[in-house]
């Protein structure tokens, strides 16, 4: 039977080891519900990209557009839209007002950037926690490695004899230290990365948004077609019974 395992390494440590294995237990249980609640936010707001480029600039309207996105809460794209139209009546309708004296570009672009940083902030949580527990997990368990060698040798010295009894304990401790410590760790840096190639996709999608609000708002005018989409809709403009007209020699 093995007498060296983790539960033996609780029972036979004493509270330097204990509390070693307390505060990585509470570092893995924090990096774990960090990296689920950030899956869960990327994998959410992917959704509601996709939402965005497939049903609101194909709309009527504005307001369709912003019905089309959905009523949910937190809903960067939603409330972008909001923004750049309550922008667009606030500098219009009230320009004698301090803001007045900015052009209607900058204005614009000023709202909208408060809203997009507030949402970047958002996605940028936790990030900090999963790169605190990568970085600090293995020196963590390193301490403990150093506390199990520490045991060996005392253990040695008390004795006068290195046999495999005395120092078979505390170094099987500081192995299970060392194990513990990456078992933290790697995940949270696997996890960090993951985050934060899913965080910068997004980001990336909301800033083009904005832009293309801002230039519907100022210039008028929306955002070009891709090939596809301006392929499609000239064959749709065709007549169904228009015939090619025949090559003359």
């Amino acid at each position: 039977m093995n007498h060296y395992g983790f539960l033996d390494v609780w029972q036979e440590g004493d509270f330097v080891t204990r509390g070693i294995v307390v505060i990585l237990a509470l570092m893995s249980i924090a990096s774990w519900t960090v990296l689920i609640a950030k899956l869960v936010s990327v994998s959410r707001l992917r959704a509601m990209t996709a939402v965005m480029r497939k049903q609101f600039w194909s709309a009527q309207d504005f307001d369709t557009g912003i019905s089309n996105l959905g009523a949910a809460i937190s809903n960067p794209y939603r409330d972008l839209a909001l923004a750049a139209r309550e922008a667009s009546e606030q500098r219009f309708d009230t320009e004698a007002m301090l803001y007045g004296s900015l052009d209607a570009s900058e204005w614009m672009s000023r709202c909208l950037k408060d809203v997009l940083d507030d949402y970047v902030a958002r996605l940028q949580g936790g990030l900090a926690v999963l790169a605190s527990i990568g970085s600090t997990a293995p020196f963590v368990g390193l301490f403990g490695t150093v506390w199990g060698i520490y045991h060996a040798l005392m253990a040695i010295g008390s004795s006068g004899a290195a046999s495999l009894d005395h120092v078979a304990g505390p170094v099987g401790e500081s192995l299970v230290m060392t194990a513990f410590g990456l078992f933290v760790a790697i995940p949270a840096v696997l996890g960090y990365n993951a985050a934060s190639r899913g965080n910068k996709a997004v980001i990336h999608s909301m800033v083009r948004y904005t832009h293309e609000l801002q230039r519907f708002f100022i210039t008028g005018k929306q955002r070009r077609a891709s090939p596809a989409e301006s392929t499609d809709a000239a064959a749709r403009a065709l007549p169904a019974n228009r015939a090619v007209p025949a090559t003359t020699h």
